[in-house]
């Protein structure tokens, strides 16, 4: 051990040789290479991977320190432990560096993976490298492809023209989470919107199961889950039609609106559709100020979770519907707030119950018919001049014969109703929509789809596996250049061998990291997208990622798990057991980020102070799922604590000399009170790593530890004994944490190896007190204290209580009628005259 020992040759500590040193030990021996050979049991821990920007922010340093926390950890468990590493590397920023720079994406890419590993491996992180793999490479996307072709013959890709947001600038599609106030995010471009050919993954044939699968999720946080299920947005209610009439002019016979209130059919006085909903555009052929509208109405965000919030706009079209129950005759108007891929973009307005309605009914002067009111005996008020009454436990009223029923009642009266006449029937709808995964980008995964005039949309054939996106390219402009070069997407059709043209659109990234988790299982298999080995490591015990991929992400993969295992490439239903979702990393209140120059320079850091001191300071600073501010100040302290405190104080201990076995029966109270802060701490430890994951409070409680030590001064050898086992203690629980002093440490005190180790058992012996205080009351209130030998029994501690004198007081005269005891800390004694 000469080598790691050589950090202490000037009498201190030197993080930068040490922690070099050891990094070199773990590389050179693959220490954390593991295989699926063990007897130990399995452990997936996975942190979500990067995207190789250039280089680390504060937010990937505490991600990737808490999943490497939790993985070290369980593997002082006895766990066989993969935790694995890569890259997401197809996206964006790449194309528009390429073009800014003149780079081509791939060289970027390589180059930024190059320094953000070499920076990840600075920070000493247990991963196995050699299941390293970028989502660029050919032999990773392959499969993706593969996969997509499989989708299709499953019939569950297709391919339809849809309205978008078109960035003119970017030249590409936009979500619309990417559209802020009609501007793309990246390029401040007004976005049109167009109609595009796109395809789409059909992730609503598992909605219901995606949905109901959360439930057995015990190790999400329920806030993830619930942002899941708002996401999917299952409902129950009935699709209806309003009839058109034919002397209108209108191509459509009817307008068919979902409503989950059909109690409230009644009170309907308008209709609203989409500004691209074809009556839309059929009633702005003759008028231009509804066309203009239109055009507005077609360059805002459109994001469902900004309606709420927008100016409520609208126009009429001079066109009615009938009302499906009463026949009376309903304008139809065009709402800014009604999208077209949302349902059949079009909604039935009931302004008397439904606030937006309500709005937008007083802003143009639309009749409010008020039909449900509060029910008999109710609190609730009901005054539609002041605001819409929302309420379902009203009752029906101007409802002709549904006047007088409660919610469900109306429900299925009016379902029924409306079923007689053939215009409508119950449904359930959910908010989900399919997954458009088209990209008009270039640096992405090639959709392996051909396009013949005859045979149409063909998939590529296994055989022809990968479409390989050429990496030799020049930029014209922002365009993608594999749409000007016939000599790549040119080709003859699989089917009928006629001339043909390959899929120039790329794969959403999102495709790529919806299945990287089983590909490391799977790693370096060339025969196919995964192999046994997965069904080896299974679902990924542990999976830690910020909150922002809370749906999306999240959403996608989940599909992915479902649609492998129904192919029988994965088994079980969820790909993640556990998950770990963090906040955010904040400075001066605003989340830090690369764009704004302020997502701190781990490197710097670690130059300066030491890796185990970021990550310490890091685990420190707060619970995972909170979000914290950033301080540079706080490396310093824990940088100064590791020096000053852990490593000295082990130093002037291995000073003293050999170090006798501990004689547990020989112990002084001194003695053994030292002994039990050392395993109330190891039993916290194991609380805090194992079930809370609040690794901040293990840091402060072994400084707790350090700090009883520090004052300890009995040098008698069973005194000595005691603080070697406090401080071998200390020094594994801070392993996870910081493990490149306490590797050093730990071959200090024992001259072996910290990967050798086995975590140490709680001693629940010496968790016991001699003595304990005790709380006495009187019929629930503080009376008194004392203090009473540990596991004294009830008798005893009444015996005791009533020996003080203020309890005695509060006694005098009274009948006891019940003893409470909570065994080691409270006695109550509940008395009556």
């Amino acid at each position: 051990m000469t080598e790691v020992n050589s950090a202490a040759d000037s009498g201190s500590y030197n993080p930068h040789k040490a922690e070099a040193e050891m990094q070199a030990r773990w590389e050179n021996e693959g220490t954390f290479q593991v295989t699926e050979n063990s007897d130990k049991p399995k452990f997936y821990c996975l942190s979500m991977f990067p995207y190789p920007s250039g280089q680390l922010h504060m937010g990937h340093v505490r991600n990737y320190t808490l999943g490497d926390v939790i993985g070290r950890y369980q593997r002082l468990q006895g766990k066989n432990v993969l935790q694995p590493m890569g890259w997401d590397a197809f996206g964006l920023p790449a194309e528009n560096a390429a073009i800014k720079n003149n780079v081509p994406p791939m060289k970027w890419t390589r180059e930024n993976i190059a320094y953000m590993k070499r920076q990840l491996k600075s920070l000493g992180f247990a991963y196995d490298w050699s299941r390293e793999l970028a989502t660029c490479d050919p032999e990773y996307y392959r499969w993706e492809q593969w996969f997509f072709t499989r989708m299709f013959k499953r019939g569950l890709v297709y391919k339809k023209a849809a309205l978008v947001n078109w960035d003119p600038v970017d030249q590409t599609v936009l979500a619309n989470e990417q559209v802020i106030d009609g501007r793309g995010w990246r390029s401040n471009a007004l976005v049109e919107r167009r109609e595009l050919a796109q395809w789409f993954v059909k992730i609503t044939d598992y909605a219901e199961e995606l949905l109901n699968c959360l439930d057995g999720l015990d190790g999400w946080p329920e806030k993830i889950k619930t942002m899941q299920r708002n996401w999917i947005g299952r409902s129950e209610g009935v699709e209806l039609t309003f009839p058109i009439d034919a002397d209108q002019g209108l191509e459509q016979q009817g307008l068919t609106v979902y409503t989950t209130r059909p109690d409230t059919l009644m009170g309907v006085t308008y209709v609203a559709v989409a500004a691209q909903h074809p009556i839309a555009l059929k009633a702005a052929e003759s008028d231009e100020k509804l066309k203009a509208f239109l055009e507005e109405c077609n360059r805002v965000k459109v994001a469902e979770a900004d309606m709420a919030k927008m100016e409520k706009l609208g126009m009429p079209t001079g066109y009615y519907v009938t009302h499906p129950l009463s026949g009376e005759k309903v304008q139809v108007w065009v709402a800014n707030f009604v999208l077209i891929d949302y349902g059949s973009g079009a909604v039935m307005a009931v302004p008397g119950h439904d606030q937006r309605d309500w709005e937008f009914a007083r802003k143009y002067d639309i009749p409010v018919k008020q039909v449900i009111a509060p029910a008999p005996g109710s609190n609730e008020i009901c005054d539609l001049s002041k605001e819409a009454y929302v309420s379902k436990a009203g009752v029906c009223v101007n409802s002709g014969e549904f006047d007088g029923l409660d919610f469900p009642q109306a429900f299925g009266a009016v379902a029924s109703a409306l079923r007689a006449k053939g215009l409508g029937e119950t449904q359930v709808n959910y908010r989900l929509r399919d997954w458009g995964v088209s990209r008009q980008r270039y640096w992405g995964c090639p959709i392996p789809i051909i396009n013949c005039s005859q045979c149409g949309a063909v998939p590529v054939p296994e055989a022809d596996l990968p479409v390989v996106l050429p990496t030799d390219v020049e930029f014209e402009g922002v365009g993608s250049p594999i749409k000007k070069m016939p000599q790549w997407y040119e080709t003859t059709c699989p089917e009928c061998g006629g001339a043909a043209e390959r899929e120039t659109d790329t794969f959403d990234t999102f495709m790529e990291s919806s299945w990287y988790f089983a590909r490391f299982a799977s790693s370096g298999f060339a025969g196919g997208m995964v192999d046994e080995r997965t069904r080896y490591w299974g679902t990924v015990d542990h999976y830690v990622g910020g909150e922002e991929h809370a749906i999306l992400h999240l959403l996608y993969a989940r599909f992915f798990h479902k649609v492998m295992r129904d192919e029988g490439l994965v088994e079980g239903d969820e790909p993640f057991k556990n998950l770990l979702s963090l906040g955010m990393v904040l400075k001066d209140g605003a989340k830090m980020s690369k764009s704004a120059g302020d997502a701190g320079d781990p490197q710097h850091l670690i130059n300066t102070y030491g890796a185990d001191a970021v990550r310490m300071a890091m685990m420190f600073a707060a619970p995972p799922e909170q979000s914290f501010e950033w301080s540079e100040h706080g490396v310093e302290s824990a940088g100064r604590w590791l020096r000053t405190r852990l490593w000295n104080i082990v130093e002037n201990h291995l000073a003293g000399g050999e170090v006798p076995a501990l004689d547990k029966a020989a112990l002084t109270e001194g003695q053994k009170d030292l002994r039990r802060l050392v395993h109330e701490t190891i039993a916290k430890a194991n609380d805090d790593y194992g079930r809370r994951l609040n690794f901040n409070t293990v840091v402060s409680s072994v400084m707790t530890l350090m700090n009883e030590v520090s004052r300890y001064d009995d040098e008698s050898p069973q005194g000595r004994a005691v603080v070697n086992e406090a401080l071998r203690a200390a020094v594994l629980i801070m392993e996870p944490i910081t493990p490149h002093i306490t590797e050093v440490l730990w071959e200090q005190l024992t001259g072996g190896s910290v990967y050798d180790a086995s975590w140490p058992e709680v001693d629940e012996e010496a968790l016991k007190k001699s003595a304990v205080e005790i709380v006495a009351q009187v019929n629930g209130k503080l009376r008194g204290r004392f203090e009473a030998p540990f596991d004294s029994d009830q008798d005893t501690l009444v015996a005791m209580a009533k020996e003080d004198e203020n309890v005695q007081r509060f006694l005098e005269g009274m009948t006891v009628r019940k003893i409470i005891c909570v065994p080691n800390k409270l006695i109550n004694i509940v008395v009556s005259k």
